[in-house]
């Protein structure tokens, strides 16, 4: 009986302490250097989504500077069949800020609606720009991106406890090959 109320007693202080970092809104780093973060960026994980669902292999982020302020964006991955897809965006800052972008894969056209841009947060970053941690403020999407094709397990492992630590749902990662 004592050993059942300790494991309540644990399981109701562990949500409690996950309730509260759920409960803190997310941070964006306080600014990014456009210029050093501009490049290739290999992903490692991601949480689930749709737009990625056929990517299996090899995703990586490729950003540019434009003349206009704005961020050219080509997100490639490799499918189950080993065909190399991507998609084409553009991103923007959000009230000037460099740490907070939102990104649009749709149609120029349609750039009038702001369901066609997506939040796309710098929330984790190294000082030396060789690893990111981007996510949404509402913790829907999450990816851990890295300037190395691969990264050792534990360095992946500590930027996943940043995340975790930021009330992001790490349990649900998918974790990226990258041959």
């Amino acid at each position: 009986m004592r050993h059942a109320a300790l494991i309540l007693t644990a399981l109701a202080l562990s949500a409690g302490v996950s309730g509260t970092a759920r409960a803190q809104p997310v941070e964006a780093v306080p600014s990014v250097d456009l210029a050093r973060y501009a490049g290739t960026w290999y992903e490692q994980a991601h949480l689930p989504l749709f737009f990625q669902r056929n990517c299996v292999a090899n995703t990586t982020a490729n950003y540019a500077l434009r003349d206009d302020g704005r961020i050219d964006v080509v997100n490639q991955c490799d499918d189950a069949r080993g065909k190399r897809t991507e998609a084409r965006g553009i991103a923007r800052k959000v009230d000037g800020s460099t740490s907070k972008l939102q990104v649009r894969f749709a149609p120029a056209f349609l750039s009038f609606l702001p369901a066609v841009w997506g939040d796309y947060w710098v929330i984790g970053l190294d000082p030396d720009y060789q690893w990111a941690i981007v996510g949404t403020p509402d913790r829907k999407y999450l990816w851990f991106l890295t300037r190395e094709k691969t990264v050792p397990k534990e360095a992946l492992d500590a930027l996943i406890a940043k995340a975790d630590a930021m009330g992001y749902d790490t349990s649900r990662l998918i974790h990226t090959q990258q041959r």
